[in-house]
């Protein structure tokens, strides 16, 4: 596998560490508990890096450098290819031939090096998204800038070589096909998952529970925000409404206290302005109110999830919407914007909420409504188990061999295709993966 600009290592919630990093971890773990060894490639960070980590048995992450270890932003690593791809073929050099059986690159960073190195090895490229720099440019978020023509450009060319895609939902299984040419046959979509043994409800004192873990008063409304803070997460119209539910609940004579709970950190455009969302707060004079708290392990935000009354997902953009499947596994009703994935992560009317738009006077409309109806809250806590549950990364893991498979099938077969009128089929020896997948398949992420 490949993941030139983020490690699976990081924690995911500040930097360029989301669910993407989620994903790789949660599959490469799996993919090794059936027999398919991992390699997972991505940028040293830090000069004390381990060249090698076993991230897991049958899961090996490599640290390759590229560039200075540290100052250089996710836009200045397309500058950075050539040197990380050398180490990529380095390290596939001192190896037998064949060594590695599929290439699965993550993002479109690691696509183009992928693209080379499946050329070059002459195996199977698949290839996941995660985000289109298409499909963000046509929902910025106000003042975010948009994506450069130099990715868009390289999406368009590794969407063109890989043998296989995976899309996270229906939705984008068509913006792959309608924006991007890509070629029907060759998109599998494959929903990403939850480790259903970390989120869960916590027993019938859950909340309770994870109100005290947390200091969070058992009396108080908690509304959660959990990612990135940057302006594509849109955790500023979350405050935005808050600041309505203030003023509503106290010309309504609400007793009960409203809090919200912000936690990540900066990442993305917003680490231009990483202090805004805190004086936004401050200007709308809701320090008592909002507060902001560091990136959270899976266990500690297992319990943030659990002690929420409604999560919040306001993103202008999703692939899919991890945290609104994390939050439903633990028995919170979701409240997310009607775009990306999120219609399919989250079930409308009843695991939770879409909302059209991002006006915070109609998301102020929406989360009060379902705050005053505790009955309402409660059905939706019980749906969102049983929603959630259909999230597992086994089968995820299930869908994503079955691509791996037919990448490997439809590669063979380009492989053995004539080259041109007259000409016989073009014989290559065969690997392990152009001989089929037998009893693992080795991945170079």
């Amino acid at each position: 596998m490949l993941t030139v600009h983020t490690s699976p290592l990081e924690q995911p919630g500040t930097g360029d560490a989301g669910g993407m990093n989620v994903y790789i971890v949660e599959t490469a773990r799996r993919l090794a508990a059936r027999g398919t060894e991992v390699e997972i490639f991505t940028r040293a960070t830090s000069s004390g890096a381990e060249p090698v980590t076993e991230l897991a048995p049958g899961v090996l992450v490599r640290h390759v450098t590229a560039g200075p270890f540290e100052g250089l932003s996710k836009d200045d690593l397309p500058g950075q290819l050539c040197a990380f791809t050398a180490g990529v073929m380095r390290v596939e050099a001192r190896r037998e031939p064949g060594w590695y059986d599929l290439v699965h690159s993550h993002y479109w960073l690691s696509g183009q090096v992928g693209w080379l190195a499946a050329d070059r090895w002459c195996t199977p490229l698949v290839h996941t998204m995660h985000t289109m720099a298409k499909v963000k440019n046509a929902m910025l978020a106000d003042g975010d800038r948009p994506e450069p023509a130099v990715r868009v450009i390289g999406e368009e060319q590794v969407v063109d070589a890989a043998d296989g895609l995976v899309a996270n939902t229906d939705d984008e299984a068509r913006q792959l096909v309608e924006l991007y040419g890509a070629r029907p046959e060759r998109v599998s979509v494959v929903p990403p998952g939850v480790d259903l043994d970390v989120f869960t409800p916590g027993g019938p004192d859950g909340r309770a529970a994870a109100r005290r873990r947390l200091g969070v008063p058992q009396d108080a409304d908690l509304l959660l925000f959990v990612g990135r803070i940057q302006p594509l997460k849109a955790p500023d119209v979350l405050v935005r409404a808050a600041a309505h539910l203030v003023r509503e609940r106290a010309a309504g004579g609400v007793a009960r206290p409203l809090q919200v709970a912000i936690v990540g950190g900066p990442s993305g455009s917003g680490l231009d302005r990483p202090e805004e969302l805190q004086r936004l707060v401050a200007d709308l004079g809701l320090g008592g109110v909002v507060t902001f708290h560091p990136p959270a392990p899976r266990a500690l935000l297992a319990h943030w999830y659990r002690a929420a009354d409604v999560v919040t997902v306001p993103s202008y953009n999703e692939s899919f919407g991890l945290v609104a499947v994390e939050a439903q596994a633990c028995g919170s009703p979701v409240v997310a914007a009607a775009v990306g994935g999120l219609p399919t992560a989250v079930s409308d009317g009843v695991s939770g909420l879409l909302v059209d738009g991002h006006d915070p006077l109609d998301w102020a409309r929406v989360l009060g409504g379902l705050l005053a109806d505790r009955p309402r809250r409660d059905a939706m806590a019980a749906a969102a188990v049983l929603h959630a549950s259909r999230f597992s990364w086994e089968a995820t893991v299930d869908r994503t061999l079955e691509a791996y498979a037919e990448a490997v099938d439809r590669h063979r077969n380009l492989l053995r295709a004539p080259l041109g009128a007259g000409s016989g089929p073009l014989l290559v020896p065969a690997g392990p993966a152009l001989a089929g997948l037998g009893s693992g398949l080795a991945v170079a992420p």
